[in-house]
């Protein structure tokens, strides 16, 4: 169950950092020119709204970073009990293989 909420939320955190990175812009207008130019810069502040959008993106990007790290120690030892029998079944196998012969060929020495 806590396998599948850490998954949850590290899918909803990276919703959000696509969201995040796509408000922000490369040339330095970012969100504050999509609201009115000058007129949102009194309001929000250029400044601030760049600095809220890198704070925002850092932090989701460590949270994906530290809710992966988590679920590889709340992995379901189910999944382990499940690859040790695909693996016992690859040994239990002969190791020959044998291919068949080509039709329309014959494989008579003369």
């Amino acid at each position: 169950m806590i396998y599948t909420l850490l998954i949850s939320l590290a899918i909803f955190s990276a919703f959000l950092l696509v969201l995040v990175i796509l408000a922000q812009n490369s040339k330095g207008g970012g969100l504050s020119s999509q609201f009115g130019g000058s007129g949102a810069s009194n309001v929000i502040g250029v400044k601030k709204t760049s600095d809220l959008l890198e704070r925002l993106t850092w932090g989701f990007a460590i949270g994906i970073i530290v809710l992966s790290l988590a679920t590889n120690f709340t992995t379901p030892s189910a999944a382990e009990a499940a690859s040790d029998e695909v693996l016992d079944r690859v040994k239990d196998q002969p190791a020959s293989i044998t291919l068949p012969k080509p039709s329309g060929q014959d494989t008579t020495k003369k």
